[in-house]
């Protein structure tokens, strides 16, 4: 059951930096649990009619979240505009109406509702952690709606009334080990917060570097919102007193404290490599170029992406919310997840089956600012990995880059449990979300 979490010292920390993004994966239950097609009281079809189509758009405006949540509403927003100006859906307009689900779960679920059946809105985009995204889950499976979500997470879930336009566990964490035990060493001390996405994370880590040859040498949480990392300073420098890797899990302030300290204690990039995960370029402003110059991030876009589509998008966020703003992964996500919903429409030749709607989606293409993605028949896009060290001016230089998209596998292959497990949702079976592949 997801649980409310209180992380108000992070305001303190990050309230400075314009739009500070904090990965926040919390309080999900850990158990892998399939999401197949559930039985439906709502009929699947939405009204779009008149002149426009109205669209959800689900995210904490208020809370501990808004700080994170608040620019993916901008990106959001922005690819919407350009839709609208250049010509709309089918004709018509966009009509987006913003909900506050407040960092609060049951609220986001309250929202849902109150979007799908008041509003009767054709799509919702939003959600950012995944204990927000499991309390609406029922809510779009029992209504067969259609959630857009947009930020990376743990995996172990596949929807058919959800897409998911971040990144799985194969398309960020898996790759990210194997870069570190090629380039940075094979002892590991995984350090993370206390909640469902770290310790899954973790668990994929642990199996992974026993199956590839590297080590696991410590382990260690954080609840949320605690900065008392001095414990585990002393725990890293007894397992690894030479040096080694450092993967990192944590969120929000305590990355600052824990950044902080281990620059003190003389932990540097140099012998004790750090890859986090809930790192991007909103975080490093909001922590410190300082203490991370040196250090690794592990995302599937970076705003340093050379290429005209992100010049282009780069240029166009900044044009509309101010020259002084980043982009990050979660915005690039949400930014993704609106065009592909509008290429599902107009392949369906409208969005009020919902249904129909969901199957045009599959195999969608879009030249998004991270390289050409295409949505899988998982629900799960195919995107580009890539790994950045944090340099001197607070964004990314990308050191590793996969030269073509990598598909994804919502359900994880190093995991007992799941191993051997697939979903396709193109296929007329009542555990398309999971069985057994070929």
């Amino acid at each position: 059951m997801a649980r409310q979490f209180d992380r108000r010292r992070f305001l303190i920390y990050s309230s400075a930096a314009l739009g500070t993004s904090v990965f926040l994966k919390a309080c999900g239950s850990p158990t892998p649990t399939a999401s197949p097609t559930a039985g439906t009281e709502s009929p699947t079809a939405s009204p779009a009619s008149g002149d426009s189509i109205k669209v959800g758009i689900l995210h904490s405006l208020s809370g501990t979240m808004a700080i994170s949540e608040k620019s993916v509403v901008d990106a959001t927003q922005l690819a919407i505009e350009e839709i609208n100006a250049a010509g709309g859906v089918l004709g018509k307009k966009i009509e987006a109406i913003v909900e506050d689900g407040a960092s609060d779960w049951p609220t986001f679920a309250e929202k849902a509702k109150k979007l799908i059946d008041q509003d009767q809105v054709s799509v919702i985009f939003g959600c950012w952690t995944s204990a927000s995204r499991k309390a609406v889950l029922p809510v779009f499976e029992s209504k067969n709606h259609m959630l857009f979500y947009p930020v990376q997470y743990e995996g172990q879930e596949c929807s058919k009334n959800i897409f998911y336009t971040g990144a799985a566990p194969n398309q960020q964490i898996e790759p990210s080990v194997d870069w570190l035990l090629e380039n940075k060493g094979k002892e590991f001390f995984l350090v993370g917060s206390d909640y469902v996405f770290p310790r899954t994370a973790n668990t994929i880590i642990k199996a992974q570097l026993a199956a590839k040859g590297g080590k696991t040498v410590g382990e260690d949480y954080l609840p949320l919102g605690n900065t008392e990392v001095t414990a585990i300073i002393t725990k890293i420098k007894q397992a690894l007193p030479k040096g080694g890797v450092i993967y990192n899990s944590l969120n929000g302030d305590s990355n600052v404290a824990f950044f902080k300290q281990m620059k003190g204690a003389g932990l540097g990039p140099d012998k004790y490599p750090s890859m986090s995960v809930s790192i991007a370029e909103e975080e490093v402003k909001a922590i410190g170029v300082e203490y991370l110059k040196g250090h690794y991030a592990a995302w599937n876009y970076f705003m340093t992406v050379d290429s005209p589509v992100n010049t282009k998008f780069v240029d166009a966020f900044r044009a509309k919310y101010g020259a002084n703003r980043v982009t990050n992964d979660p915005m690039e996500a949400a930014y993704i997840g609106v065009h592909i919903w509008k290429q599902a429409v107009e392949k369906a030749g409208g969005a009020e089956d919902l249904d129909k709607v969901r199957a045009s989606a599959l195999g969608q293409q879009f030249d998004a600012p991270e390289g050409m993605v295409t949505m899988e028949n998982n629900h799960h896009l195919a995107k580009y990995v890539r790994i950045g060290e944090v340099r001197a001016d607070g964004l990314f230089d990308i050191v590793y880059a996969s030269k073509e998209a990598v598909k994804p596998i919502p359900w994880n292959q190093f995991v007992a449990e799941t191993k051997g497990y697939t979903c396709d949702w193109s296929l007329d079976r009542p555990d398309a979300g999971k069985f057994k592949g070929a």
